[in-house]
């Protein structure tokens, strides 16, 4: 058991360093959720630009979410700008700035941590170089020296802050519980045990409040850290700070009634049904770009066996079923509309022409008519009977 100084126990009831929480059987069954979900990604192979794409806009979303916490107004879009080397708007200059540094420090991170061995346990040195790069070249608009612990009191709305004087013992407390409590001379921590570390690590930074400002972005790196520690999929990554964004008046609630209560249970829970649910929604996209991969497999099998008089006619007719939109009905006039090339070629034929060839295709089983609409679809049922079979 962790040896807390009898003045730090009194003064901060909530800053006891053990282990406040229960875990309800739900959680522990979305827990193992989230294990398997990640396992489904993590084995399910990806072609390079899918791969980069799904990075690039985990990483976007991650960097847009843990700012926008904090106040910061730039869209996803043009976060995807800064991401890509793009300059904003001089009146945009200072939240390009702080956006771009927590890209930088995810990008640091990713390097850190995936295709490592192992990586370093949570410690002061990681925290004070984590806040360094939040805070790097942000100037006035930054309320702390970059890298440096407070040396002045604090108030978070209502809540005071630990005093300065304290925050240093506090952190040295902390990262001392983590390990004892997280660590193992056996091996890693459980998958439970880890996604619970990189949790309640995130609350603790926010209620210690080391630094004068970006202790949100501090904890939530830390977070984001531990669990790439814990398994979670670079292409995930985003998960809960997007998750925090997106439930903000719950977060801050959820995080106020940890510490009014002196327990992390609620919060805990509210964390990792979020983090089951982005993990979910990260396999469905993997799930529709593979099914995507073996439609457009199956189209060309099938266009295989045909023969052909007029190798032209027989490469349009390939590619309007290559590009045949897969999940709605499309109307007969929009259908040369999917690519540029496409309606290049159509726009120099009829209408016949183009039903002719729809029919083609719907001969072919791979088109059938969609009587609601007036318009057609893609057949995909085709590939859908071929899943394995289940009681729906």
């Amino acid at each position: 058991m962790l040896d807390v100084p009898a003045v730090l126990r009194t003064r901060y009831p909530h800053l006891q360093f053990g282990r406040r929480w229960q875990l309800s059987p739900d959680v522990h069954y979305q827990l193992g959720q989230c294990n398997t979900i990640i396992r489904a990604i993590s084995e399910t192979p990806l072609s390079p630009d899918r791969r980069s794409e799904l990075g690039s806009v985990s990483l976007i979303k991650g960097a847009q979410a843990t700012t926008a916490i904090e106040g910061n107004t730039l869209t996803v879009d043009e976060v995807r700008q800064v991401a890509e080397g793009e300059s904003l708007p001089p009146s945009k200059e200072y939240q390009e700035r702080e956006v771009r540094n927590v890209i930088d420090a995810m990008n640091g991170i990713l390097e850190d941590v995936v295709g490592r061995e192992s990586a370093p346990s949570v410690s002061p040195a990681l925290m004070l170089g984590l806040h360094q790069r939040i805070g790097s070249e942000l100037g006035e608009h930054f309320d702390a020296i970059p890298g440096r612990f407070r040396t002045d009191e604090r108030f978070v709305g209502p809540y005071k802050c630990p005093r300065a004087s304290d925050v240093r013992p506090l952190v040295d407390l902390l990262c001392e519980w983590l390990q004892e409590e997280f660590g193992s001379k056996e091996g890693p921590p459980s998958f439970t045990d880890a996604v619970i570390q990189a949790i309640v690590t995130h609350v603790y930074v926010e209620w210690i409040h080391p630094f004068g400002d970006g202790n949100g972005r501090t904890g939530r790196l830390l977070e984001f850290y531990l669990l790439l520690r814990a398994g979670n999929p670079d292409i995930a990554s985003h998960i809960l700070s997007n998750f925090y964004n997106q439930t903000r008046p719950e977060y801050y609630r959820q995080i106020h009634q940890a510490n009014r209560n002196r327990d992390l249970s609620d919060f805990i829970a509210y964390a990792v049904q979020g983090y089951r649910d982005g993990l979910l929604e990260t396999l469905q996209a993997i799930q529709k770009i593979q099914f995507k991969i073996a439609w457009r497999t199956l189209v060309h099998e099938r266009f295989a066996t045909q023969r052909y008089r007029k190798r032209r006619v027989f490469k349009r007719r390939r590619e309007l079923m290559l590009h045949f939109p897969l999940h709605k009905a499309v109307p007969l006039d929009d259908l040369p509309m999917q690519t540029i090339d496409l309606a290049r070629q159509y726009s120099a034929l009829t209408s016949t022409t183009l039903l002719r060839d729809v029919k083609f295709l719907i001969d072919m089983d791979l088109v059938v008519p969609d009587e609601p609409t007036g318009g057609y679809r893609a057949h995909t049922d085709l590939l859908r009977r071929q899943m394995p079979a289940r009681r729906t």
